[in-house]
């Protein structure tokens, strides 16, 4: 990146640099952009294997239907007895 580039950016974001803090600068945005470029050499392509973790279909376990809990147990400790838990109130 050049001086006068760096410069004319300062002066956009309305920021005040001396000589030797505009060359400073001028070194670290160079630097950040050697660093963005090397993004391009990453491979983006999409491997829908790689990119869901390995996960198949047919390792997961079936989804089957299973007898629930008894409501009435369920709520044998609860305040209300009418299928709901009554909480303590966290919000005025």
């Amino acid at each position: 990146m050049e001086l006068e580039m760096v410069r004319y950016l300062s002066k956009l974001a309305k920021l005040e640099f001396t000589d030797e803090e505009l060359e400073r600068a001028v070194e670290d945005m160079t630097s950040i952009i050697e660093i963005m470029d090397t993004i391009k050499d990453i491979d983006i392509t999409y491997d829908p294997y790689k990119d869901n973790h390995n996960v198949y279909l047919e390792d997961l376990r079936a989804d089957e239907a299973k007898p629930s809990l008894d409501t009435a147990k369920l709520l044998q400790n609860a305040v209300s007895q009418e299928n709901c838990f009554v909480v303590p109130k966290v919000v005025e």
